[in-house]
């Protein structure tokens, strides 16, 4: 059901960042696979996310600030439209796919959400957010195997990510690999 999507994630190391990716991006993602930065995940991670979701537009990076409100405030049908508005507009803002992807889980439309989650990688790889929300999409489908190769995905863009890797040890041991 979400082979392509699959398929992207299994080829994410020939995939690069975009390049109107923030460049303070490339120096958090280093620092986050230090092994020294466990203390500090943490922050680095939150100044990750808020350089996906700041844009130089203002009018845009307005747009979500509103559309991450409705979706906190659970105003699906104004998160949809300020969301599908942003992905027009800034199509390649990879946070605006991201979003969007996060509200499509929420409402249960996982094909769509799988889908925004692919573009999102086409232009941000190294979406460690983008790679555990497949996972739940995959979880939610019975899918332990590409749940796995998501989560381990994330791990290895976010090796701090503490729930990811207890996930990759509860799939590991009770959905141990199969050979077909």
């Amino acid at each position: 059901m979400f082979e392509e999507t699959l398929r992207v994630i299994l080829g994410l190391a020939e995939i690069e960042p975009i390049e109107v990716l923030p460049p303070g991006l490339d120096a958090l993602f280093e620092r986050l696979r230090e092994d020294d930065a466990a203390a500090v995940a943490w922050r680095i991670e939150d100044d990750i996310w808020q350089m996906w979701t700041a844009h130089p537009d203002a009018a845009a990076d307005a747009l979500m600030t509103k559309a991450i409100a409705a979706v906190a405030g659970k105003r699906w049908n104004e998160a949809q439209t300020l969301l599908d508005g942003l992905v027009r507009a800034q199509p390649l803002w990879p946070e605006a796919w991201n979003k969007r992807a996060t509200l499509a889980f929420l409402r249960g439309a996982d094909e769509a959400s799988a889908q925004d989650i692919r573009r999102t990688l086409q232009l941000e790889p190294r979406h460690f957010g983008a790679l555990a929300g497949f996972a739940q999409i995959c979880l939610r489908h019975g899918d332990a195997d590409a749940a796995l190769i998501a989560v381990e995905a994330a791990l290895r863009i976010h090796p701090h990510l503490a729930q990811m890797r207890i996930l990759a040890d509860e799939l590991r041991r009770h959905y141990p690999p199969t050979l077909h």
